[in-house]
């Protein structure tokens, strides 16, 4: 069995292997071999491709994921623009 230091360090280095993900923006911790991920991220595709490549680590019992995706303020939607967006969905598919 790794030791939870052991298998900090080989999550970081799939991430740093893993060409869709920034670094710098994941903190990684790892206690009883409970992986936990911490951050910031631009955009749900890097957060996907991020806990793809620790599930990829042998030796992680589990995966907690505190990501939070920032998008750029112009690829924000409110809640009335989502609306509008489904209704006129489901008048085309009617």
């Amino acid at each position: 069995m790794k030791s939870d230091t052991q298998l900090r360090n080989d999550v970081q280095a799939e991430l740093n292997w893993t060409p869709e993900v920034r670094t710098s923006d994941v903190g990684v911790i790892v206690k009883d071999g409970v992986v936990t991920l911490t951050g910031h991220l631009a955009s749900h595709a890097e957060k996907y491709a991020i806990e793809r490549a620790v599930q990829r680590v042998q030796g992680v019992k589990a995966l907690a994921v505190e990501l939070t995706v920032k998008l750029p303020f112009d690829n924000q939607r409110t809640d009335a623009d989502i609306a509008l967006a489904a209704e006129r969905a489901l008048q085309w598919n009617v």
